[in-house]
């Protein structure tokens, strides 16, 4: 699903963001991404989501070479790739309906779809109720959820979660872990950045550290 063949990523200056990474992550697979800050975690998932492209080596998701996308068909690619952000990244002028249907609206998807969709996302996320308020009447937890539900309303087969869990408390931690849990269980692949490895230790899940931008280890999750 994920490969990532020998890339590195540098930045004006020399600085290198990545080096010479290889890496493969399976169809269904959910696995966590590690590492001190600036080791490389947002960088790594900006590839994949073509937010950034690697100066060397190739990235591929889903069999498509990403270092040969045109840019007209970024677009596209992005519609593939869910990505979630610890600061939510919502639109406090729309409501929750209008900032989850936001991937839908631009992708062309006809209004009664659209509304289906939109709810059984929100449903997903146990914020069912809630399509008429504002980001700014709900917690943070409940913030996250529309994020999430956002990223998942267009079916996505991967989903990127950038520090998911960085703003919330251990117990909304564990329901945020939850969803992405039964995600990955009807068939997501997912990718999660995180430094909350008390969190993860309690998962049995493949975990990627990265150390200055290199991918120091590679631990399987234990077979059951």
């Amino acid at each position: 699903m994920i490969f990532f063949d020998n890339v590195t990523k540098s930045y004006p200056g020399g600085h290198r963001g990545l080096s010479d990474i290889d890496l493969h992550i399976e169809p269904a697979e959910m696995v966590f991404l590690t590492g001190h800050s600036g080791a490389g975690k947002s960088t790594l998932l900006k590839l994949i989501g073509l937010l950034e492209r690697s100066t060397r080596g190739q990235v591929r998701v889903g069999g498509r070479n990403l270092t040969r996308l045109k840019k007209r068909q970024i677009p596209f690619h992005r519609r593939e790739v869910g990505m979630i952000f610890q600061d939510h990244r919502l639109l406090h002028d729309r409501t929750v309906f209008d900032n989850v249907a936001m991937p839908l609206v631009v992708a062309g998807v006809g209004h009664s779809e659209t509304s289906r969709r939109v709810r059984a996302a929100l449903d997903k996320v146990s914020l069912l109720g809630k399509e008429k308020a504002y980001p700014v009447t709900l917690s943070g937890g409940e913030q996250q959820r529309v994020g999430i539900a956002r990223a998942v309303v267009s079916k996505p087969p991967v989903v990127l979660a950038d520090e998911p869990t960085g703003n919330l408390d251990p117990d909304l931690s564990r329901e945020i872990m939850g969803l992405f849990d039964q995600f990955n269980q009807v068939g997501v692949t997912l990718l999660i950045a995180t430094h909350d490895l008390d969190l993860i230790s309690t998962l049995n899940k493949r975990v990627l550290t990265l150390d200055k931008g290199r991918l120091a280890q590679d631990r399987p999750a234990i077979a059951c």
